[in-house]
């Protein structure tokens, strides 16, 4: 019988995965498009239907459609097993409870809490009322499982508990907290970390759960508890990564070109309601570049959800900034102030479509606003001067920042010449490089996927005691590694076992990887070690020849050129763009 990952690669072609990611344009025998792991101005990027794999130039990304949902979306393997099961229509089995992982406890902590809260919404009339309320509709609630914490110290705990679980485990998840002996908590050591709240799940890309932002029931509110509190980061969830929705709106996004971000749970919530499914939510904290960075891989039009005056925009400066730098298109969704997108589309959807239609650039945004309120002459002057020519200065296209000195000019009567000569004076903005290095690794448990993946055959071949296959191996990873680095490496993933273990049950059934594919895994891994050692020896020489080391210079020329040689050895057995 066919493992799973056997029965998506039958149904799943890489072409089609990928495609629904990036573009890809045909070129000869291959597709090619701009790689999402790196910024490239030229296709370098390449996709091979023959093979069912994908090599970048530019940044030596490599791989399956297992790899590259992996590294795409920042999942671990079973995430991405999960999310290209879903779309191949193959059911997952169970997988045996004696090899279940760490992080398959976690994950199943969460869910069981989730459900747990579930349940609890529909005993809770005051919840229910509370959501419907706000305009939403019970399939919505189910399809985004929200849900209710009762108003109790340890209701969550004492389940959990019964369910199996310890108080390590709930603690690793932010589901408990540790308490101090008093009257209050009636001596327990333990209690839930969310009372009487509206629960909101948040999810990875894989729509499991890692985390909760929670919402007080408003008679609770007494003004001295936050209204949202969100889990902590966890062993599961980095804020910096998530973005509320994006499980949902990740292929709408790529369908639509274009991503709607909004700042909290109910206004993500009524737009996905109202069929604006490309829309995220930020859930209140500060926009990162990880967040940005995963946004533009689908696409370069970001459409942000403002009052109508600047504060908003103030508020999010660097995150704007950020975006501008990255290359993408902002525009601001102007909503009225003192509104937000919830409110707006319950009590007038068309008004939030036109808002929507609407959007203006955010440098067209801050303009109007500063010709509205500000008065003229010197002070609009210096207005223009310290809040749009910043702005202006992230702008990665010079044509763009020509277009609107030239707006400004024109809008606010300041002369186009002097805005030239303000905007010159002012600081570079950082913009972002082309990588040629390789790229960082993406969480929350894989450094390197093809890595990790040999290393799961590795493993696989120590627990079947196939010894013809683990000698193979250790030859090829002491030639790759050398001694040290190979004991360093194998020390770290044995503490992975169980987990890749699981992984190579998914992978491989009760077999073993094919000769052939061992050995395109062993060139692609020893491909990526050598390009990075060949960095570091660049890296190295150029700092002897700047001081003079002659002798130490020409003997990294030397190990420079004997490992450039031997990746032009390895390369040639890649396959190449027609």
């Amino acid at each position: 019988m066919s493992t799973p990952v056997e029965q998506i690669k039958e149904r799943l072609g890489i072409a089609d995965v990928v495609g629904s990611y990036i573009k890809l344009d045909r070129s000869g025998s291959s597709l090619k498009g701009k790689c999402p792991f790196h910024n490239e101005k030229t296709p370098s990027f390449f996709v091979s239907p023959a093979r069912s794999s994908y090599y970048c130039f530019g940044c030596q990304a490599k791989g399956d459609i297992f790899t590259f949902v992996q590294e795409f979306e920042g999942l671990d393997f079973i995430g991405a097993l999960r999310v290209l099961a879903q779309r191949a229509g193959v059911t997952l089995t169970k997988i045996d409870p004696k090899v279940r992982s760490e992080y398959a406890r976690l994950y199943l902590c969460l869910e069981k809490a989730t459900r747990f809260y579930e349940q609890k919404l529909q005993d809770t009339p005051e919840a229910k009322s509370y959501l419907d309320g706000r305009g939403l509709l019970p399939e919505t609630i189910k399809v985004w499982r929200i849900g209710f914490a009762p108003n109790d110290w340890r209701q969550l705990f004492d389940y959990l508990t019964k369910e199996g679980f310890t108080p390590e485990e709930m603690g690793k998840v932010g589901l408990i907290k540790r308490a101090e002996p008093n009257a209050q908590h009636q001596g327990a050591r333990f209690y839930d970390a969310f009372r009487g709240r509206v629960m909101f799940p948040i999810r990875d890309s894989a729509s499991r759960v890692i985390a909760f932002s929670a919402r007080i029931l408003p008679s609770l509110d007494d003004g001295k508890s936050g209204k949202y509190i969100n889990s902590p980061e966890t062993i599961l969830f980095s804020k910096s990564h998530t973005l509320y929705g994006f499980d949902r709106a990740k292929l709408i996004i790529r369908q639509k070109d274009a991503t709607i971000l909004v700042e909290g749970q109910m206004d993500i919530l009524m737009a996905h309601q109202a069929g604006f499914e490309n829309t995220v939510a930020s859930s209140g904290t500060a926009l990162t570049e990880e967040q940005l960075v995963r946004l533009k891989r689908l696409s370069e039009n970001l459409l942000i959800s403002f009052d109508s005056d600047s504060a908003g925009v103030r508020a999010s400066e660097r995150a704007i900034r950020l975006a501008l730098a990255l290359g993408m298109n902002v525009k601001v969704i102007a909503i009225g102030a003192g509104k937000d997108p919830a409110e707006l589309i319950q009590k007038d959807l068309p008004a939030w479509e036109k808002a929507v239609s609407g959007a203006k650039h955010v440098i067209d945004f801050l303009l109007d606003g500063l010709l509205a309120s500000a008065k003229e002459g010197r002070e609009r002057a210096l207005a223009i001067e310290k809040t749009l020519l910043p702005f202006l200065r992230s702008l990665t296209s010079s044509v763009e920042q020509s277009h609107f000195i030239k707006v400004i000019a024109e809008k606010s009567g300041l002369r186009e010449d002097a805005l030239w000569e303000s905007f010159k004076k002012l600081a570079p903005a950082v913009q972002e490089k082309e990588v040629q290095e390789p790229r960082k690794a993406t969480p929350p448990t894989h450094a390197n996927t093809l890595e990790r993946r040999v290393f799961c055959i590795y493993l696989l071949a120590e627990s079947k005691r196939d010894a013809t296959l683990l000698s193979r191996l250790e030859t090829d990873l002491l030639r790759i590694f050398g001694q040290e680095l190979l004991n360093k490496k194998q020390e770290h993933y044995r503490a992975l076992q169980d987990v890749l273990l699981l992984e190579a049950e998914a992978l491989y059934g009760i077999g073993v990887p094919s000769p052939g594919e061992e050995q395109e895994l062993l060139r692609h891994l020893e491909e990526g070690h050598l390009t990075a050692l060949l960095s570091e020896k660049m890296d190295t020489l150029i700092v002897a020849e700047r001081e003079g080391k002659k002798e130490e210079a020409q003997r990294l020329l030397a190990e420079c050129k004997e490992l450039t040689q031997k990746l032009a050895t390895l390369k040639s057995h890649r396959f190449s763009p027609q």
